[in-house]
């Protein structure tokens, strides 16, 4: 795909299947991974705990990643967290 011209590559995925952890786990383990990612990068984040519906979006917004999707899958709950340009100092 190009856009003006250029060619657009997507962001950098990875995908963390957290099926089967409870709370704070799949937390504490998004927390991780994003913070070893790029810049730009998008984590999926596939789970099945019933709390990380309120929690992922709540420590997207803590600290500082951007949540571009949640959506409920086969087996629990996908969320598509975005890593910004720039995160805010703590």
């Amino acid at each position: 795909m190009e856009i003006l011209g250029r060619p657009v590559t997507p962001e950098p995925e990875d995908i963390l299947d957290l099926k089967g952890l409870k709370c704070p786990l799949p937390v504490l383990k998004s927390r991780k991974r994003l913070s070893g990612m790029a810049v730009g990068s998008r984590l999926i984040v596939e789970t099945t705990d019933p709390l990380a519906i309120i929690d992922i979006p709540h420590f997207c917004r803590e600290d500082g990643y951007i949540l571009l999707s949640s959506e409920r899958s086969a087996t629990g709950h996908r969320f598509v967290i975005g890593k910004p340009d720039q995160m805010p100092t703590r």
